[in-house]
């Protein structure tokens, strides 16, 4: 595991893709079980990332921690911001707002005209960072954390992100989406928590100096 930082009452890895954020039916090794065995304790979850979806995660150590933990990735100051590679074109940057409804039987999520029963506000910004013939890349700062929100809502303008099969996309790759940055106010100590981590990728091939 990557361990990016610790303490006695949280910790904060990088997820690879592929792996679930919590244990699942399917039994593979989730982040819980792996960190859990790294860190020598109890590990509880408190935000999810998709399963393809690779980046910053933190996770608490004892249940008290989880609950203030919560409501410190809830407040306002907190910060999710990812890095996503879609196929098409848009403004150089801009809001997406959205109704959104999961469908929990498929697990996959709609954009709706209208509310009602389990829809739900979702709210993104984002900037391009390059683009060329097919695909671009962009930043994302997550401002609702929704089932599948980005990929939803990029596939609804006919935004695809690459190698998200079950939105639209038509290829074999990896789902090119990754959680770079989180930041979040300490839930005990109150120290501000500002962790980045770039990922292996080709299609992120940048530096901090092209996002900061």
């Amino acid at each position: 595991m990557k361990i990016l930082y610790e303490d006695n009452f949280l910790v904060i890895a990088k997820k690879p893709q592929g792996v679930p954020s919590q244990p699942d039916p399917s039994g593979r090794d989730d982040m819980v079980t792996l960190l859990s065995r790294e860190c020598g304790c109890g590990i509880f979850c408190v935000h999810r990332l998709d399963t393809p979806t690779g980046g910053v995660m933190v996770y608490a150590k004892d249940s008290k921690t989880a609950g203030r933990l919560t409501a410190a990735l809830s407040a306002e100051n907190a910060v999710k911001e990812y890095v996503c590679a879609f196929y098409g074109k848009c403004e150089k940057e801009g809001s997406m707002k959205d109704l959104l409804f999961h469908d929990k039987r498929k697990n996959k999520a709609y954009v709706v005209d209208r509310q009602r029963s389990g829809v739900k506000e979702a709210l993104l910004d984002y900037s391009l960072l390059s683009s060329n013939k097919e695909t671009s890349l962009a930043r994302v700062t997550l401002h609702t954390g929704r089932t599948h929100q980005i990929r939803v809502q990029f596939a609804s303008r006919h935004l695809p992100l690459v190698g998200d099969g079950k939105y639209g996309a038509k290829d074999n790759m990896p789902l090119a989406l990754y959680c770079f940055r989180l930041a979040f106010d300490h839930p005990v100590t109150g120290k501000r928590l500002d962790t980045v981590f770039l990922p292996e990728s080709p299609w992120f091939s940048f530096n901090l100096d092209e996002i900061f």
